[in-house]
């Protein structure tokens, strides 16, 4: 009988992941490649193994196939869902728009049902009915107290919103089109830490925050970004569905997403604002004790210069540890949960949320200084924003030091992860990265059989033994070294401080002019980038386009649609550019995108790795210059008959010992350092592209 019961339960045996990629590739009318199969299979085995996995697939690959189709076999299997983290909302929206709706369909079959998916963000993102139908119980931001015209643009945008909360099935901000400001969405929307939660709010069953949860517990796949990741981390509360797999695509990025989720800031006028909330709930006197407290954060704030501490001045730790002991006060005041009606309830619980905040951040601040240089867990700073027409108050910020501790305790220890993008193998190697994310440095042997049920290995008792990885570089379909060149110009004087040189200046003119235009210029300062396109505008025939001319989706968009055009821009356009065909054959890098040295977090982190006597540099600074570089490059080619020349015009590429390391991080293109060689070729180019009939126009 036993046996009987077996059989007639048996589960019905999937397809493996070879057949289903296949079946994926026909459906959506793509080629199969070598580099996805491989990924694919080496995601499988990372499942039945549990052994993390860090892939570096070049652009071309598939990627996003090549994950997803053992990912939602494993979902489907093990009835059980798995999470898909990005960096960028252009990712999100192409995998649940695009990539996921045709694979499901396509995968319907082969797996006995159509798989289930789901986009999945922070509650902040969502509308919430109850401040809706109850209005905000704030005015709105300080900056637009007196300004008539910004008050009444926030009135309108906010009455939109209001029309809009009748019409939206999901309430996701992004369905809003056009969009509206943060100083109105912040008027309908609330934080997790505001929320009264749905068995309090009244309208809690038509909250469009839990109805998004709740319909990620029920789907294979959910798709969410690297902050909710980190909110998820830094939260003993857990924010996403329980799941055995995470998907880190983007995974260049996630040290800096995370480093910025979990960053803290204190202000006069966060502050005033919290005061303002406790309004009528708690006694005048204890309220203004905090109001008072901010007031002297102002003053002290006003008079220290922005930079990174070190130490914590004695005027700065006073006025915070006022602000602290103001705040625990307030708190005290507003006391727990009770019985009183919903508008009570709601005042309280805002009032609550921002007195927290302000406590909780002035005691992280006060806790910063308590340890040694070498092993302190955040770095403080204050900034000062004295150059926009609407300046900013100053304002105190804490960040983590690190967030490999965070990582490995709250993402790798709880699910098998797999860590994807075209830039990974710094240097040619995984280990760089690893370490910023919590592994150990070096990567452990994934079993190369392909077992029928796991291959996870018995729990280990040492912590860091139970964190095993591997790393495979599953190259790119594109020829690099046939249709790139890397052109070094080892000729030009290091770049100094003043800017851009006229030898610069001169040689970008003469790229320029050789290309016919088709040029993304990647800068290293937004002074920079304006300056070179103020300058070349009256030495050159071809249209300039440069960053804060328009948004920047415009400017991409006419740099795509009129080939002989230029395109200048910093960081946002190292990696979010997507040009393929004539319109790029030319990207100009002005100097190595090294941080800033007055960089706090950066910085920091350096003069930490020294202290413990590491090389702060390369661990800190060349890295981060080897990822945007890396990325920059990424640029030129993004389709297999995309050919044309990266110009790196910093030297140091070529005579600095730090060069090799970031030559061999990004794509490998056919080197020189001769300018007449990559100006002949982009000549070439530039006669072959209007037709583009001859597709085999040889570079060298």
């Amino acid at each position: 009988m036993p046996a009987e019961i077996s059989t007639l339960q048996k589960p019905r045996e999937l397809p493996g992941v070879r057949e289903l990629l296949t079946d994926a590739v026909e459906a959506v009318g793509g080629t199969e490649r070598d580099g996805q199969v491989r990924m694919a299979e080496a995601v499988g085995r990372a499942i039945r193994t549990g052994e993390h996995l860090a892939v570096q697939a070049g652009t071309g690959t598939g990627k996003s196939l090549a994950y997803l189709v053992p990912a939602i076999r494993h979902a489907v299997e093990g009835h059980t869902t798995v999470v898909v983290s990005t960096a960028t909302i252009a990712l999100q929206n192409q995998l649940v728009d695009r990539d996921l709706p045709r694979l499901a369909k396509a995968l319907k079959k082969p797996l006995g049902r159509e798989p289930t998916f789901a986009i999945l963000k922070g509650r902040r993102n969502y509308l919430c009915m109850h401040r809706v139908h109850s209005g905000a119980p704030e005015e709105p931001e300080d900056s637009g107290l007196f300004d008539a015209f910004a008050v009444s643009r926030i009135g309108r945008e906010v009455k939109r919103l209001h029309e809009w909360s009748s019409e939206t099935e999901t309430g996701d901000r992004t369905e809003l089109v056009p969009g509206v400001s943060e100083q109105a969405w912040r008027q309908v929307s609330v934080s997790a830490r505001e929320c009264l939660g749905a068995a309090r709010c009244p309208v809690g069953d038509d909250c469009f925050a839990e109805k998004a949860r709740a319909d990620a517990g029920r789907v294979d796949v959910i798709v969410t970004n690297h902050a909710l990741l980190a909110i998820d981390a830094l939260q003993e509360q857990r924010v996403l569905p329980e799941h055995d797999l995470v998907v880190i695509d983007e995974a260049h990025e996630l040290v800096d997403r995370v480093t910025s989720a979990a960053t803290a800031e204190l202000t006069a006028s966060a502050v005033s604002a919290a005061t303002r909330r406790c309004g009528r709930i708690i006694d005048a006197d204890t309220s203004d004790r905090l109001l008072e407290a901010g007031e002297g954060l102002a003053l002290v704030l006003d008079d220290l210069p922005a930079e990174r501490l070190d130490t914590l001045p004695h005027a700065l730790g006073g006025a915070v540890t006022v602000v602290r002991d103001a705040a625990h006060a307030c708190l005290t005041a507003l006391g727990g949960e009770r019985k009183e009606d919903v508008e009570e309830a709601t005042a309280r619980k805002l009032a609550r949320s921002a007195v927290e905040e302000i406590h909780d951040t002035a005691v992280r601040l006060l806790d910063a200084f308590d340890a040694d240089q070498a092993n302190r867990p955040d770095v403080v700073w204050i900034s000062k924003d004295t150059y926009s027409s609407s300046p900013r108050p100053p304002s105190l910020h804490v960040a983590p030091l690190a967030v490999g501790g965070l990582l490995r305790e709250r993402v790798f220890a709880r699910s098998t992860t797999v860590l994807t993008s075209a830039t990974l193998a710094l240097g040619g190697r995984f280990d760089t990265l690893a370490r910023q994310w919590g592994l150990p440095p070096e990567p452990t042997s994934a079993p190369a059989d392909d077992g029928t049920a796991t291959d996870k290995p018995a729990p280990a008792d040492d912590a860091d033994d139970g964190l095993r990885w591997s790393g495979l570089d599953v190259g790119s379909p594109f020829d690099y070294g046939r249709n790139g060149i890397l052109y070094v110009a080892k000729h030009l004087p290091p770049p100094g401080r003043d800017g851009l040189g006229d030898a610069t200046l001169d040689e970008i003119a003469a790229l320029i002019d050789a290309a016919g235009g088709r040029t993304l210029g990647l800068f290293s300062s937004m002074r920079a980038a304006k300056r070179a396109a103020e300058e070349l505008r009256e030495r050159l025939p071809y249209d300039i386009l440069c960053q804060g001319d328009d948004s920047t989706s415009t400017l991409v968009s006419q740099f795509a649609d009129e080939p002989r055009t230029c395109l200048f821009g910093t960081l946002s356009l190292w990696q979010g550019v997507d040009v393929p065909g004539p319109s790029l054959q030319l990207v100009i890098v002005d100097r190595l995108p090294f941080p800033r040295p007055d960089d706090p977090v950066a910085s920091a982190r350096q003069r930490a790795i020294e202290a413990r006597g590491g090389n702060g540099f390369l661990t800190v600074a060349a890295t981060h210059a080897a990822l945007l570089l890396a990325q920059g490059a990424g640029r030129l080619h993004r389709s297999s008959s995309d050919r044309g020349v990266v110009a790196v015009l910093d030297s140091r590429l070529a005579t600095a010992r730090y060069g090799g390391f970031l030559r061999a991080s990004i794509p490998p293109f056919w080197p020189t350092q001769d300018p007449a060689v990559a100006r002949d070729a982009l000549t070439r180019l530039d006669a072959a592209a209007p037709g583009r009939a001859s597709t085999s126009t040889a570079l060298r």
